[in-house]
């Protein structure tokens, strides 16, 4: 695959940064690639609420459930009614890592993406979960699953629309914000409801039983030490694809030109099973980007990822008697 100087840039100062993880030079590397890579979106401090609890459970993970709120200042795009639509991000981090307030080059990257898209007419909360191997993935699926119900619930008070709520998430989070969106089980336990759109970006673990992603690089084994626990058929179980019933929200499937051909080959695999299923969903490629400079492109106004996310949303059409 072609690499551009903007993507070689920023894997460049990722490697370095994790070569340098206990030197106080990380803070440094990150600094000489952010300028290339990252737009600063403005959003006045009125617009924002941090660190709200979403689910008051054991008080060790307090700090994992908790979300920030980036609200716009008039309607949604587009929209008859005054009540903006909702975009629930889920980080990603394999599993194992990430935070909501995650900093990279002294930037609030995820925190970025909610200004922009606040700032487009849409309402932003980004989530925290509990990581694994403090806990297993279907704590995390519930750890989702209870955000949305907490904006669900309480984004109306806000001026949000509880009709208009849409789960995106980057890598491991595209694999539980589909998850959530595309398990009626989950979706009906927790009090989600039937969401009003589905965003993965450059997501992982869509199907975790397809021979061909193994084939194109992925490892078994680093899939089999996050998805299997008690259950022989783990592959079945953790796979989003066996999720999909016929009340699938719209799905708009983000992924890298530059990203992990295993990777690229699961966002075919998700559209395919979506589409089998009656789902509307689209598959686009963000072009000149890899795994990890995607996460910036969603707040950035030029270019395909920030721009098709404010699209869909303001396009997508929610049908309210579905959603009681």
């Amino acid at each position: 695959m072609k690499r551009t100087l903007r993507s070689s840039l920023w894997q460049a100062a990722i490697f370095i940064s994790l070569a340098l993880l206990v030197s106080s030079c990380r803070a440094v590397v990150g600094s000489l690639a952010m300028p290339f890579l990252y737009e600063e979106v403005t959003l006045p401090n009125g617009q924002i609420v941090r660190d709200l609890p979403y689910h008051k459970g054991d008080s060790s993970h307090s700090d994992k459930h908790r979300l920030d709120l980036f609200l716009p200042a008039a309607r949604g795009a587009g929209r008859e009614s005054d009540a903006w639509p909702v975009v629930i991000f889920v980080h990603g981090g394999g599993w194992t890592s990430g935070d909501r307030g995650l900093r990279f080059g002294g930037e609030d990257v995820y925190g970025n993406v909610g200004r922009y898209l606040a700032s487009h007419g849409i309402g932003a909360a980004i989530i925290s979960y509990r990581l694994q191997f403090e806990v297993e993935w279907r704590d995390q699926v519930e750890d989702v699953a209870r955000a949305a119900a907490w904006v669900r619930t309480h984004i109306g008070e806000r001026g949000g629309d509880p009709n208009a709520i849409f789960l995106m998430g980057h890598s491991a989070g595209a694999q539980l914000a589909s998850y959530v969106a595309l398990d009626g089980e989950t979706a009906a336990r927790f009090g989600v409801g039937t969401l009003c759109g589905l965003i993965p970006v450059s997501g992982a673990g869509f199907d975790l039983a397809d021979d061909e992603t193994y084939a194109l690089g992925a490892t078994v084994a680093y899939y089999e030490r996050r998805f299997r626990i008690d259950d022989e058929d783990w592959m079945r179980e953790a796979s989003v694809v066996d999720r999909i019933g016929r009340d699938a929200p719209p799905t708009l499937i983000l992924y890298a030109e530059d990203d992990w051909d295993s990777l690229q080959r699961q966002a075919v695999v998700l559209e395919e099973a979506l589409r089998a299923a009656g789902g509307p969903a689209r598959r686009v490629e963000i072009p000149d980007e890899d795994h990890y400079t995607v996460i910036l492109a969603l707040s950035r106004t030029e270019g395909v990822a920030g721009p098709s996310v404010v699209e869909f949303v303001s396009d997508t059409r929610c049908d309210a008697e579905k959603r009681g």
